[in-house]
C-alpha cells in the first residue's frame, strides 16, 4: 500500500482482506468492515465512540505497518482482534483483555447504561455481585455507572482475576470492586445483594469442538457448562435466593441456552429481556420468583450426578 493513504482507504482494503479470510466475527463487531474500522482507528489513535469523521486523514508509515501486521496475524491465527490489540470496549469503557478471559460482548452492557431501570432505582443499588467476572467488565462498568455501589466480582480463575484487578485500577474503582476467587457462590457468605449479575458459561461441552477458531481461542472454562450448557445456571438458580435482598433481582445471561433452560424449567417465571442494541438470552428474576423456581432447579441438579 502506498504511503499517505487515507483512513478510509485503509479501512476499505482491510475490509477486503478480512472478507477474503473466512473470518468469524462476534467479539465486539459483527462484520468485516466494522472490524477493519476498529483496527485502523485503534492504530491511528482515533476515538472509537462513533465521533470520528476525519476519513481523509493520512495514515502514517508506522501506523500502516502496524495495521498490516495485525491484519495479517488476524487472518493467519484466527485469534479475536481484541486479543491482538490487547483491549476491548464494553459499556463505553476500554478493558484489557487477553487469552485468560472472554472478550466482552454481553448485552448486559445496555442494562448498565440504563441504570437497571425500571426494575431497580439506580441510586438505591448499594451491593452488587458479578458472578463469572472474567476481565471484570460487567462489575467494573456497574461500579462506574453506579457510584454509590460496592461490587463483589467473582471468578474461579486466578488469571482472570489478575486481569480484572488491572482493569479495576485502570478505571479508578479498585476501592469499590472486591475481587474474590470462588466457584460461583461457593466461597461467599450469604448476604443481601441488591443486584446479582451473572454471565456464566452456557455452551454444551460437546459443542466446543465445532465452534469457529475465534471462539475456541477463548478459555473453555468460561464457555462450556456440562452436556447441555445448563450446569452453572442451575446452580445459580438454586443458590441465588440466599444471597439476594428481599427486593433484589438476579439478571443472568444464558445466550443460546435460552430455549433449553426454558424447556428444562417450564414453570419458572423467567422474564426474558429485550435489547434495543441487539442481544438475547438474558433473563431476570426477583427473589420471590427465584424462591418459586428454586425447588425445580434443585431437583434437576439432583438428577445430574456431575453437578456439585
Amino acid at each position: 500500500m502506498e504511503r499517505g493513504q487515507s483512513v478510509k482507504v485503509w479501512i476499505d482494503r482491510i475490509t477486503a482482506q478480512f472478507e477474503a479470510g473466512d473470518l468469524q466475527f462476534g467479539h465486539g463487531t459483527d462484520t468485516a468492515r466494522d472490524e477493519a474500522a476498529w483496527l485502523v482507528l485503534h492504530a491511528v489513535g482515533a476515538p472509537l465512540d462513533g465521533s470520528f469523521d476525519d476519513w481523509g486523514r493520512a495514515v502514517g508509515e508506522a501506523e500502516g505497518e502496524h495495521i498490516r501486521r495485525i491484519a495479517d496475524e488476524r487472518c493467519e491465527s484466527r485469534q479475536p482482534l481484541a486479543y491482538l490489540l490487547g483491549s476491548a470496549w464494553f459499556a463505553g469503557l476500554e478493558f484489557e483483555v487477553g487469552p485468560d478471559v472472554l472478550v466482552p460482548r454481553s448485552p448486559i452492557a445496555e442494562l448498565i447504561l440504563d441504570g437497571f431501570r425500571p426494575w431497580l432505582r439506580p441510586e438505591r443499588i448499594r451491593r452488587v455481585l458479578d458472578l463469572g467476572t472474567g476481565c471484570g467488565c460487567i462489575g467494573i462498568a456497574a461500579a462506574c455507572h453506579l457510584p454509590d455501589a460496592e461490587v463483589d466480582a467473582v471468578d474461579i480463575s486466578e488469571a482472570a482475576l489478575a486481569v480484572a484487578a488491572r482493569n479495576a485500577a485502570r478505571h479508578g474503582v479498585a476501592q469499590r470492586v472486591r475481587l474474590i476467587r470462588s466457584d460461583l457462590f461457593r466461597s461467599l457468605a450469604p448476604c443481601g445483594y441488591d443486584l446479582i449479575l451473572a454471565n456464566p458459561p452456557y455452551v454444551p461441552r460437546a459443542a466446543l469442538a465445532g465452534l469457529p477458531p475465534e471462539f475456541r481461542a477463548e478459555p473453555g472454562l468460561g464457555l462450556a457448562s456440562g452436556p447441555d450448557g445448563l450446569d452453572a445456571t442451575l446452580r445459580i438458580l438454586a443458590d441465588a435466593p440466599e444471597f439476594l435482598a428481599g427486593d433484589g433481582i438476579l439478571i443472568c445471561e444464558v445466550g443460546e441456552s435460552e430455549e433449553r433452560l426454558a424447556a428444562a424449567l417450564p414453570t419458572a417465571p423467567f422474564l426474558w429481556l429485550e435489547f434495543e442494541r441487539g442481544g438475547a438470552g438474558v433473563f431476570l428474576l426477583s427473589r420471590t420468583e427465584l424462591e418459586t423456581a428454586r425447588p425445580a432447579a434443585a431437583a434437576l441438579i439432583g438428577k445430574r450426578k456431575h453437578v456439585a
